[in-house]
């Protein structure tokens, strides 16, 4: 123990030393030097900024460029949210076509005069990616009527940041900061055509960011849908700027492009609602949906199961539950303990839910969304099924799980999901079953849970957590055997005859780096037999 400790303290400082170090190289005039390297290229192909549709949310609030002291912003070396906004550029997107040519040309020049060298806050890798896409993108306030001098200004700056992203990629520790830098190191290379030096590089990469991160189903092998539909946007807007330019897209972002399409129509297009498994929060696709109509992309997906996750669903039914192994731990930063739990929505509307997920800075928080007992599942003596290490600034599985069988049926009388993983099986030596059964025509859901204990040693405490999105109001019945849900206009029935049921409090992160109190309720129980069989029905009233 001292001397893991140890060494994890020596391996903390070598790392310091080296952060240390890189710091002080990016700021020499030797790095200066290497990056301004920059070739006697005009800027030609000029993207359309509608493309970017997708990715920008665009803000009510419109920036009055004359009236903004820029000399003053440029100066702050804070690294506050709003600085960091003013510095990535996006905000050019909420600006009036009809603004000021040299306006928002000054304000550019006076950036590149006063960040001209590498800065940490200013040259940031995802802030740098970002702020070459929009200065490309919104080159008719940016660029175009642009005195000669300041044009080759422009291209030199836009150049001397794209080299500063090509050697920095390969550092960066964020897949999603990657792709947002390969697609700008595209972009450039397709403005400039220069194929060799920049868009060759941004391919190449990319196709390793792809083959790294994506099975061979097409789906992240994260299994986090969120960031599967991130990866869709980006490379759909890499396509549409290939197109754009008449230049042939390359075939293996063509086939990404179908099977994260397939993904999408599964775990949005089909259902309409947003799904909390594994690092996904309420997003609300609608935008993307318009944007792809209007693009001319369809995505279509049967499939009753896919890529690690069941859903069987009617008119007004669907039952989703997630049925797959743990992903490795290379891929686990962002996934969350709660395998076989499920989520029930009844016309449109959550019945069942699970928390979400908290990915913001906040140890605690992100902690407590990833346990199991943040989902409507199975939980053994307050464990969670997998187990967490830290790792940075991240948590990462250390020990995970496996799906150890799986089969549904779906009828138009009858629908079921059995599964079942071995997540408690090396602490516990038990296995958790699941089935969960659906009859449409009493619209009555059956489900049973068991703990297979493959030896006896001790009694341990069970519960199985429903958990219930916030507003839904509950109230237990006089008997005690009985709880009622009320959703809007719907009222449901839960029972469970043999165990203890109970309303608990507890936190939704359903919304993005947010929380409120939710309700959930709980079976609790202690597991002391060969086979513990827990039954639970939920019924509309």
């Amino acid at each position: 123990m001292l001397f893991n400790g140890f060494f994890r303290s020596l391996k903390d400082f070598n790392n310091l030393i080296k952060k240390k170090f890189i710091d002080v190289y990016r700021n020499s005039n030797f790095y200066d030097k290497k990056i301004s390297k920059t070739y006697n290229t005009v800027f030609r192909y000029k993207p359309s900024p509608y493309l970017l549709s997708s990715l920008i949310n665009y803000q009510n609030k419109k920036y009055k460029i004359d009236e903004l002291d820029f000399d003053t912003i440029w100066r702050n070396r804070s690294q506050s949210k709003e600085l960091i906004k003013l510095n990535n550029f996006f905000w050019f997107f909420s600006l009036d076509l009809k603004s000021s040519k040299k306006s928002v040309q000054k304000v550019i020049s006076d950036w590149i005069n006063k960040n001209n060298k590498y800065e940490k806050v200013s040259w940031e890798f995802n802030i740098t990616a970002k702020r070459i896409i929009s200065w490309l993108s919104n080159h008719q306030l940016s660029y175009n009527e642009g005195a000669e001098e300041y044009r080759i200004m422009f291209d030199h700056m836009i150049q001397k940041q794209t080299n500063h992203l090509v050697n920095e990629i390969k550092n960066s520790k964020n897949l999603e900061n990657k792709i947002i830098g390969c697609s700008a190191i595209i972009l450039t290379g397709l403005s400039y055509k220069t194929d060799k030096i920049y868009l060759d590089f941004g391919l190449n990469f990319l196709k390793k960011i792809t083959k790294y991160s994506i099975d061979n189903q097409g789906f992240l092998k994260s299994r986090n849908i969120q960031q599967q539909i991130f990866y869709l946007k980006y490379f759909i807007l890499i396509r549409e700027w290939f197109k754009e330019s008449q230049i042939e897209t390359p075939e293996y972002l063509d086939e990404a492009i179908y099977f994260l399409g397939q993904a999408y129509a599964y775990f949005w297009q089909n259902t309409g609602v947003d799904l909390l498994f594994n690092g996904n929060n309420n997003t609300n696709n609608l935008d993307f949906d318009n944007y792809l109509k209007r693009l001319g992309y369809k995505f279509k997906n049967d499939k009753k199961d896919y890529c690690g996750y069941t859903i069987l669903q009617n008119k007004k039914i669907c039952l989703a539950m997630d049925t797959g192994s743990s992903p490795d731990f290379k891929h686990s930063e962002n996934y969350q303990s709660g395998a076989l739990s499920f989520e029930l929505i009844s016309n449109g509307k959550k019945l069942i839910s699970n928390c979400g997920y908290y990915k913001k800075i906040n140890q605690k928080l992100n902690q407590i969304s990833k346990s199991s007992a943040a989902h409507s599942t199975l939980i053994i003596d307050d464990s969670s099924s997998c187990k967490f290490s830290k790792n940075k600034d991240a948590w990462i599985l250390k020990t995970g799980l496996k799906i150890t069988e799986k089969k549904f049926i779906f009828e138009k009388k009858y629908w079921k999901i059995a599964a079942a993983h071995d997540g408690y099986l090396k602490k516990y030596s038990s296995i958790h079953k699941r089935e969960i059964e659906f009859y449409p025509e009493q619209m009555t859901f059956i489900g049973i849970d068991k703990i297979v204990r493959k030896k006896i040693n001790n009694n341990y405490k069970f519960q199985i957590r429903f958990h219930l999105d916030p507003g839904i109001r509950l109230m237990k019945t006089q008997d005690n055997k009985s709880i009622l849900i009320e959703l809007d206009q719907e009222g449901w029935k839960f029972t469970c005859d043999n165990y203890e049921i109970n309303i608990d409090n507890g936190l939704y992160f359903g919304n993005k780096n947010s929380y409120i109190e939710n309700q959930n309720i709980f079976i609790s129980g202690i597991s002391s037999n060969d086979e513990q069989r827990i039954k639970w029905e939920i019924k509309k009233i």
